[in-house]
């Protein structure tokens, strides 16, 4: 009987096969015992190298090696990491230049980030996944990552996985290190210094304490300084035919106009250029607008050319510790982590809504004339969509302090290892406006004169003077947030029985966290003093959480282990300060994991697990009201089903809509099953090799339905349009609201591996590991779908993310005495682009079809040097981009203000040069 085999079976089967092949070519040497280290996954007091779960640990010396400078730099560039933020998003948002961790392509919502194994305060603004831009790169001694679900014993956000920052402890003496780097391109130089002081030894003195201190400065790189992201405005060659990309902005200083009538049906809006009317063509610096309609005659600006790719910034850590031993089986500890960091984001100059009164003498100049009678007579509104060129880019400065404190005791009596902690960690963000954004009344004034002309270009006559203008820029905040995260923890485990494999542990733990975010917007910006600006939402959330857990270790056999975990979690209602009463109801639980690990032969580790996990929506999905959110990604022309409602509503030609964001109340949490199985063997003490596959499915997942997706189909989606109310001129348009639901399914597959070979000649020690992660599956319910499957596979999908199928990393090191050089390869896959519409330099025209490039692979080499020139001293020197590649070319439209390119998958800095340095005294 024929029948076509599972995937899941297919992927375990060839992983089995694999693991056959291996050790059917390789003699089992009985070597020495393994070393044994402590690892992440377990709340059992012990130390065993190879556990039950996967955990890739990350050293000191290959943080070192690395080049990071950052500790998001350091985890991006990990190949099981896939769908986190980085830090070139403040271009254009309000992120202040956050950075997360993802594992697997879950997302950070779903990867638990650890400091010294206890919790730090969230993202305001993201509700669950944690800033790692907060944590002390100077203080990190490893990092522990381990790609498991492990819910059942850290709580319900860790379906992804765990990574654990484990700091210093028990330091004496001074450290100095000092680094530089230099692009071999114009901008982005960067410095840091730090200073680590420790004195005090546990065991002798029954004392330590350690500080470190390390700043860190980053120079700007603008869009003009790279080839790749110098215009919005590309050529480009594809199929043999020559097109344009064009991704250049309808507002501009001399801007355009749009027109609208008081019979819609009759007399449709229409929109035009002024200037070209006047002139017969676009303002110097501007383009014919390539996606014009029959009902539009643009003319564009490039306004991507004014963007920063690298934003300047500053960061400043503080870390102490003091641990303090009162006896032999007593101790107390405090750790205390301070940072600040200060990011400057520049973007294209403001554009606004400029307001033309019917009947004015510049209507009647510039606008009426090019008017049939019929539209003249019917005349309801004219809007200038000018861009404030003059007034200078919009600079938002973004300033975020970290506070984190935990403070606890070790204990050990009657056979329990104990140990419980108090922490107060607080996530605090001050947003300023230090350019570009204008004063309302002063603005107002000015383009209320019968001198102001939006439809002249820069530097005419009529050009707003120095002195207006910088009368008229606002310099302020505009919002403050903070996350507060309180919470108690206890643990304990002991030996509890003798099984054959030995004796058998129990591991017990239970905590308590409350959660409060607030964000207040700023006098400023709530009495409207800023020109077309919406005051951000302001709420006051809090939540509480609580749980318990126990751990059991069975040592079956001597060579078979199995461990259990139980957990249960209990989430409250959120309690919405500001409106006075508890949204969403509480919600609880339980959850578990099993696995195991079996050595049949001292080389030959063979692993799996099994559990669940849940996850609460964050505070803001489920509270938020209704607030405006900018713009829609890409541009739409305005779909049947809306004209048909309204065709007053609609905006004229292809373009972008306004956006809202808010909360449902109604969420319930998503629940999730995986597994993992795996192998580790070491057929000699130079040859380590493993592979560990894992499989995640959820379901019941918040979703939210593509502005994509909402425009292809708005009558399915009618809820999530509305009316927007533009404030500098009181238009209403239609906007598209993003708001979340339960309805969500995803599943994903794939292979963690990695090899390492170490051999000694005569002229020192070559070391080469190669590690990387192979997708099978990356698929998720279209938003708004619990049945339509898509994915993002090696193609640009709808989330706008790619999930990669391959990515690998090669580290070659030799050691030859005092010297050490590290050659390392950096590889992911090329993929197919979004789907574009590109004008055609042949017909003249837009393409009726859309086209899609084939993005190739990326990959770069970096090389380091490291020279010992005493036991006390080193330097560090290294190139990363050795070969200077670029991004390549993509058409991607999820990020207006970066065009091109996308810096999430490929270096923007080019070809960089640096050293480091390091003495202790």
């Amino acid at each position: 009987m024929m029948f076509q085999e599972k995937i899941g079976v297919r992927s375990v089967r060839l992983a089995l096969g694999l693991l056959a092949g291996f050790v059917a070519g390789h003699a089992l040497a009985q070597d020495a015992p393994m070393q044994r280290v402590e690892i992440t996954g377990s709340s059992i007091k012990r130390i065993v190298k190879e556990g039950a779960l996967p955990v890739q640990v990350v050293s000191k010396e290959v943080i070192a090696r690395s080049g990071a400078t950052t500790v998001a730099d350091l985890l991006q560039k990990l190949p099981a990491m896939q769908g986190f933020t980085i830090e070139a998003i403040a271009a254009g948002t309000n992120s202040g230049g956050r950075t997360t961790a993802s594992i697997h392509d879950l997302g950070g919502s779903y990867t638990l980030v650890l400091l010294n194994g206890r919790r730090m305060a969230p993202l305001e603004d993201n509700g669950s996944s944690v800033n790692l831009n907060s944590i002390p790169m100077s203080a990190v001694e490893r990092v522990e990552v381990l790609t498991d679900g492990a819910s059942a014993l850290y709580g319900a956000d860790a379906i992804a996985g765990v990574i654990n920052f484990i700091l210093k402890k028990n330091y004496q003496g001074q450290t100095v290190d000092a680094g530089i780097s230099a692009p071999t391109h114009a901008g982005g130089k960067s410095a840091n210094a730090s200073i680590t002081v420790g004195f005090g030894d546990l065991e002798t003195n029954r004392f330590n304490v350690l500080m470190t201190y390390r700043h860190d400065e980053q120079k700007k790189v603008k869009a003009t300084d790279r080839e790749f992201s110098k215009t919005s405005y590309i050529p480009l060659g594809y199929d043999g035919q020559s097109y344009i990309y064009d991704r250049t902005s309808t507002s501009g200083t001399a801007a355009n106009v749009n027109v609208a009538f008081k019979d819609a049906k009759a007399n449709p809006q229409v929109g035009f250029n002024p200037y070209k009317k006047v002139n017969g063509k676009c303002a110097p610096g501007f383009f014919d607008y390539l996606s014009n309609t029959a009902s539009t005659e643009y003319c564009a600006v490039d306004s991507a050319s004014t963007v920063e790719t690298v934003p300047e910034s500053k960061r400043d850590t503080l870390f102490t510790a003091a641990r303090f031993k009162f006896s032999d089986n007593v101790s107390a500890f405090a750790d205390l982590a301070l940072g600040r960091f200060d990011l400057t984001a520049r973007i294209a100059a403001n554009p606004v809504s400029v307001a033309v009164p019917v009947g004015s003498s510049v209507y009647n100049q510039y606008v009426a004339p090019y008017l049939s009678p019929a539209q003249l007579a019917d005349a309801k509104t004219a809007t200038a969509t000018y861009r404030a060129s003059e007034f200078g880019t919009r600079d938002s400065e973004t300033i975020t302090n970290v506070r984190h404190f935990v403070g606890g005791l070790d204990a050990s009596f009657g056979g329990w290892d104990m140990n419980t902690g108090a922490t107060f960690s607080k996530y605090k963000i001050d947003e300023r406006y230090t350019g570009g954004y204008l004063l309302n009344k002063e603005f107002r004034s000015l383009i209320g004169g019968s001198s102001f002309n939006p439809f002249l270009p820069a530097g005419s006559a009529t050009s707003p003077t120095a002195e207006q203008i910088s009368s008229s820029i606002f310099h302020g905040s505009i919002r403050e947030a903070y996350s507060d995260l309180r919470g108690i923890d206890v643990r304990a485990s002991r030996e509890v029985f003798t099984l054959p494999g030995g004796a058998s542990s129990i591991g017990l733990g239970a905590d308590y966290r409350q959660l409060h975010q607030v964000q207040t917007a700023s006098d400023a910006a709530k009495a409207g003093e800023i020109y077309s600006f919406s005051a951000p939402a302001e709420n006051d959330y809090k939540r509480t959480s609580s749980g318990a857990f126990a751990e059991l270790s069975l040592p079956i056999l001597k060579n078979l282990e199995m461990t259990t975990a139980l957990r249960y979690d209990r989430y409250s209602g959120v309690e919405d300060k500001i409106a006075g009463r508890t949204k969403g109801e509480s919600q609880s639980a339980s959850t578990y994991k099993v696995s195991a690990r079996y050595t049949p032969v001292t080389a030959l580790l063979l692993r799996g697990s099994y559990g669940t996990g849940f996850r609460v929506a964050n505070q803001r999905q489920i509270a938020d009201n209704l607030v405006v959110a900018g713009f829609t990604s890409g541009s739409y022309a305005c779909p049947a089903g809306l004209e048909a409602a309204d065709a007053t509503l609609c905006r004229p030609g292809r373009t972008q809509y306004n956006a809202y964001r808010g909360g449902n109340e109604k969420l319930s949490p998503e629940k999730s099953k995986q597994f993992t199985l795996g192998f580790r063997l070491e057929p000699s003490s130079s040859v380590t090799f493993g592979a560990d596959l894992w499989d995640v499915r959820m379901t019941n997942q918040v979703s939210n339905v593509g502005e994509i997706q909402a425009f292809a189909d708005p009558l399915k989606y009618r809820q999530l349009f509305t009316e927007f109310a533009d404030p500098a001129t009181g238009i209403k348009t239609w906007a598209f609201i993003n708001a979340p639901i339960n309805i969500g399914k995803s599943h994903n597959r794939g292979i963690d591996w990695d090899l390492t070979v170490g051999e000694k000649y005569s002229f020192g020690k070559m070391t080469m590991n190669v590690n990387g992660t192979h997708m099978l599956k990356s698929s998720y319910t279209v938003p708004g779908s619990d049945n339509e499957f898509t994915d993002s596979m090696d193609k640009y999908g709808i989330n706008d993310q790619v999930t990669f199928r391959d990515i690998a990393k090669i580290v070659t090191t030799l050691e030859t005495g005092a010297m050490t050089n590290a050659l390392t390869l950096s590889y992911r896959n090329g993929y197919t682009d979004q789907a574009a519409t590109l004008y055609s330099m042949a017909t003249k025209a837009n393409t009726t079809t859309q086209i899609r490039l084939q993005v190739p692979s990326y990959t770069t080499v970096d090389y380091q040097g490291k020279y010992a020139i005493s036991k006390v001293w080193e330097v560090r020197g290294g190139v990363k981009n050795l070969l200077d590649k670029e991004p390549p070319l993509t058409l991607r439209t999820s990020s207006g203000h970066q065009v091109g390119y996308d810096a999430r998958y490929a270096d923007t800095m080019g070809r960089t040069i640096y050293v480091n340095t390091s003495y202790k005294f």
